[in-house]
């Protein structure tokens, strides 16, 4: 599978609830993270989800949100990985953020340059990824 989104995070189904239209699936990566996705049913029956079985999350960089100092913070998203910046790739207007999660996974933010500035994100910073269950696909190999 080929794919332009730059996170594709290996891992297995822990638990999918269905809803009337929708269905929440829990993951669990290979590097211990649990990551939540919102999918329809209609997805979940054609994947053939259920607990156990191998999946990947997919996540476009540019809907992950890098955040700095929120020990404590209350957010709606259900997605906040804790890790550390492992690299910074700079542009004109966009920065490109890696962050190093415990388990060893890597996951990279598209952000903007202004917003890398305002942060002052540095190399070996403790920072969280931060993605709307939304906002991440569900993937298995054919």
């Amino acid at each position: 599978m080929k794919i332009s989104a730059r996170n594709v995070l290996a891992g297995r189904v822990e638990r999918v609830i269905k809803g009337a239209v929708n269905a929440e699936v829990d993951l669990h990566l290979v590097g211990g993270e649990k990551i939540a996705a919102v999918i329809t049913n209609a997805s979940v029956d054609a994947l053939g989800l259920s607990a156990g079985n191998a999946a990947l999350a997919i996540i476009k960089a540019s809907n992950v949100i890098v955040g700095k100092g929120l020990e404590g913070a209350r957010l709606s998203a259900r997605n906040v990985l804790s890790g550390t910046i492992s690299g910074i790739q700079e542009g004109a207007v966009n920065s490109e953020v890696t962050i190093r999660l415990p388990g060893g996974t890597q996951m990279v933010a598209l952000i903007t340059k202004t917003s890398a500035t305002a942060l002052a994100l540095q190399g070996g910073d403790a920072v969280s990824a931060i993605i709307k269950a939304s906002n991440v696909m569900i993937g298995v190999e054919s």
